[in-house]
């Protein structure tokens, strides 16, 4: 019997019992679609975060003392004064892979203008720092060299800034804030970023040259940081075995000695991201993934229904020439049959819950072709998987024993 013959046979068995196929179906349908649901929130959360990470300036590498014992008591690494302005200034001059270098210094108060005020810090930096972080002057103007040197009182603020000491809509450059009891002149507001993957405000912050804060704010000679960027994201290991020789050098330390500092770069923070993003997806799809096998188990008990229902059909079929080939077919295109028409209206519902779940709860989705393309293969292999028993069962009937079969 040919293959059209099989089809229009199977066709019409499973339109005989419609409601019954569509059931079958369900399991199916709601399986395929969880998997395209949740990888499509999953791979939708790892390229929000990627690109979150990679707004913060993929080549970023962040210089921080280390922690050390006196006395057998173990210090934080904020309280240590290893970075000084000559390792700033070493790093400048002999680092080989850095694009981009710029000192940190910071500090924690209450900024007021007029009637408003607002907590925040402040952060004492180099022009540098904007290209590092990835961050443009909207209005106004970044300070100049010439500021750093005379550690002029100014700054450029954020619209978090703007908005809570100007809410009046005023235009915040020119205007004089006052940290704590210290006048800063805003000369320029930087363009918003929003917040992060991890829900930090990248628009509350206020950038004044590091002199400023070294001499008249925190009146200190060490830096709490150094900031840099490698020329690219693939020379970033280099550059950091390139500073780790040049501050072990300017530090004195000897072969045996603990590095007196840390260096950590965004690959290391997106490389953990990625990680957990993708144990994540992988769990959610597992996990939708289970409504396929339920779906599965369904299309196997619907078979075997179907087989003893029409084991007296199978008989008289076979008592006029059908093989067990035949048979065995047939019913494999029915589940078949079942598995990939579940399969197609899965993908529609998938993806349409994903576009819902974007629109409604405003998270980010990715739907990738693979993901379709796995779930589909995957719905069919479980169709010929679940069917191949019931089917070798109607094909190893007794054609006699079946005609009998009441």
């Amino acid at each position: 019997m040919n293959g059209t013959n099989l089809f229009k046979i199977a066709l019409k068995a499973l339109s005989n019992s419609k409601m019954r196929t569509f059931l079958t179906m369900l399991g199916i349908i709601i399986g395929v679609a969880s998997v395209i649901t949740m990888l499509a929130i999953g791979q939708g959360s790892k390229q929000s975060i990627q690109a979150q990470i990679a707004e913060m300036g993929s080549n970023m590498i962040m210089i921080r003392p280390g922690a050390d014992m006196f006395g057998g008591v173990r210090q934080s690494a904020s309280s240590m004064e290893t970075l000084k302005l000559t390792d700033y200034e070493n790093i400048c001059k002999d680092a080989k892979y850095l694009a981009a270098v710029s000192p940190s210094v910071s500090s924690s108060g209450q900024y007021i203008a007029g009637s408003n005020n607002y907590p925040s810090s402040i952060s004492g930096i180099s022009l540098d720092y904007l290209t590092i972080r990835q961050l443009s002057v909207e209005t106004g103007e970044m300070f100049t060299e010439q500021d750093i040197k005379v550690a002029a009182k100014v700054c450029v603020i954020g619209k978090t800034i703007a908005t809570n000491l100007f809410p009046n809509g005023e235009d915040p450059v020119g205007q004089i804030i006052r940290f704590n009891s210290i006048p800063f002149r805003v000369v320029g507001v930087l363009k918003s970023k929003g917040y992060n993957s991890m829900g930090q405000d990248q628009d509350d912050v206020v950038l004044a040259p590091y002199t400023t804060v070294m001499k008249r704010i925190q009146a200190q000679t060490y830096l709490q940081g150094i900031f840099a960027s490698a020329i690219t994201e693939d020379m970033t290991q280099d550059a950091i075995k390139d500073l780790t020789d040049i501050l072990r050098a300017d530090h004195k330390l000897k072969t045996s000695d603990n590095d007196d500092f840390n260096i950590r770069s965004q690959e290391e923070l997106s490389s953990m991201m990625n990680s957990t993003t993708g144990l994540m997806t992988t769990l959610l799809a597992c996990i939708a993934g289970i409504s396929l096998i339920v779906g599965g188990i369904g299309i196997m008990n619907i078979m075997y229904v179907s087989v003893t229902e029409r084991t007296r059909e199978i008989g008289l079929r076979m008592s006029v020439g059908a093989r067990g080939v035949d048979i065995l077919s047939q019913f494999l295109i029915e589940a078949i049959l079942i598995s990939i028409t579940g399969g197609l209206i899965g993908v529609v519902l998938g993806v349409g819950a994903s576009f819902v779940v974007k629109f409604l709860a405003h998270w980010p989705i990715s739907i990738q072709l693979w993901t379709v393309a796995l779930s589909f293969i995957v719905c069919t292999l479980t169709g010929i998987f679940f069917g191949w028993y019931p089917a070798k069962k109607a094909a190893n009937l007794d054609p006699i024993e079946a005609i009998r079969y009441e």
